[in-house]
């Protein structure tokens, strides 16, 4: 089951992509990539969001 937050849609190019989707990249300004991780969009390679996946 998905929830609100596991859907995204990309500011950039419009298209809506779920969580399992979204292609994972390297953070940016010095966060824990155990603690964090940057959601991009699977169409254009926008960042979508960043979010917490560590304790």
């Amino acid at each position: 089951m998905t929830g609100p937050d596991d859907t995204y849609t990309c500011d950039a190019c419009g298209s809506t992509t779920d969580r399992s989707e979204a292609l994972r990249r390297e953070t940016m300004g010095g966060l824990d990539p155990d603690r964090w991780q940057t959601l991009c969009c699977p169409d254009c390679g926008a960042r979508l969001k960043t979010v917490l996946v560590g304790e």
